[in-house]
């Protein structure tokens, strides 16, 4: 089996911080999306992996680089414009050839893992197995609707009266089939080649199409509101690894991550949270739920539920609460007591200077 990772998209949702990085790099966790996505599939024993790229391919490159450090070999495939996501079937065919595959979309977190469904496709390898995950509101998805015998009978887009709460979550398997159901299909009324269509042209070909429910968390990270959740979720499993410098004046609590190289000065940090490396936390309090990149260097401040990307710095604010904060960004203030609780989303290389 190979793997289709989809990472082309521009992630207009998540601006201003998607004007200067793929949304599938902004950090969960401290770590890349795609750095998650990656692990589930190499969890499935997957070791061919394509990658759809577009305007930020080099980017995705640096971070992703060739596969080898995990034992893993990755092709990029660019698309110069988002056609669809039949249309990258379609632009890896090659790289396919006429291998089963899973589809995956890049800014998709799947942390339980998909072994199970995995090992489902393997044993029956249906022309096609979509996974669904249970929504409040299916009217915002592709909905997965079945016959009175429980067969999958047809997908819809976004139905205005769902007769079905599973919706698609963004993984698909396929076997070869799926490259016939690509090329008999035409464009939609927003002119991308859909995959939903292909896959309904399998079951109206009478193929088999199979669909599994993935019970556990799932986070479409399109949303600065979806990445926080997401981050929240992902620490709540930490394990304490204390490797960076805590002077004696600091109070370190439980599920705390601090990496090698990393300072904390007269601070207190409540897991769980993760401070990366070279960062310096001095006379500040890092709440729960809270990520700190690579760099920072935060002082006198209150952060929690946020996550703030490498190089950010931080001063004298009081308290910094459920905000995304990007790359070498700046946020303080310049003179007097410090500001009151603040909620930012903030973009690379931002100055703001708050009022006292």
């Amino acid at each position: 089996m190979k793997a289709l990772v989809l990472s082309g998209g521009s992630g207009t949702r998540l601006r201003p911080l998607s004007y200067s990085m793929p949304k599938q790099l902004i950090p969960i966790a401290n770590k890349p999306v795609l750095a998650h996505v990656l692990k589930n599939i190499q969890e499935l024993g997957v070791t061919e992996i394509g990658v759809i790229v577009g305007d930020w391919a080099p980017e995705i490159s640096d971070v992703m680089g060739d596969g080898s450090r995990c034992g893993t070999r990755v092709t990029y495939i660019k698309q110069d414009e988002p056609l669809g996501l039949a249309h990258c079937v379609e632009l890896a065919r090659d790289f396919l050839g006429e291998d089963d595959f899973v589809m995956y979309l890049g800014d998709n977190m799947l942390p339980d893992g998909i072994q199970e469904i995995a090992e489902e496709f393997r044993s029956a390898r249906p022309a096609a197995q979509v996974v669904v995950h249970k929504v409040s509101d299916p009217r915002a998805f592709g909905v997965v609707e079945f016959d009175q015998d429980g067969q999958v009978e047809r997908l819809v887009e976004k139905p205005q009266e769902p007769r079905s709460d599973l919706a698609l979550i963004g993984v698909y398997f396929f076997t070869s089939a799926i490259h016939e159901a690509v090329g008999a299909i035409e464009p939609s009324a927003r002119g991308e080649l859909e995959i939903t269509d292909a896959i309904q042209w399998l079951v109206t070909q009478g193929a088999e199409v199979r669909a599994s429910e993935y019970g556990g968390y799932w986070k479409d990270t399109g949303k600065a509101d979806d990445v926080l959740e997401c981050n929240r979720h992902i620490l709540a499993g930490l394990s304490t690894d204390i490797a960076g410098d805590i002077d004696a004046e600091s109070e370190i609590g439980d599920q705390v991550v601090i990496a090698p190289g990393a300072r904390v000065v007269r601070s207190r940090i409540d897991g769980p949270a993760v401070i990366g490396p070279g960062t310096v936390i001095t006379d500040s309090h890092i709440g729960p739920f809270t990520s700190i990149g690579s760099g920072c260097a935060l002082s006198a401040t209150t952060v929690e539920e946020s996550i703030v990307l490498d190089g950010a710095q931080i001063s004298r604010i009081e308290k910094v609460h459920y905000s995304l904060i990007g790359r070498n960004a700046t946020v303080g203030i310049g003179a007097g007591t410090p500001a009151p609780h603040h909620r930012l989303i903030v973009g690379d290389h931002t100055r703001v200077e708050v009022a006292a």
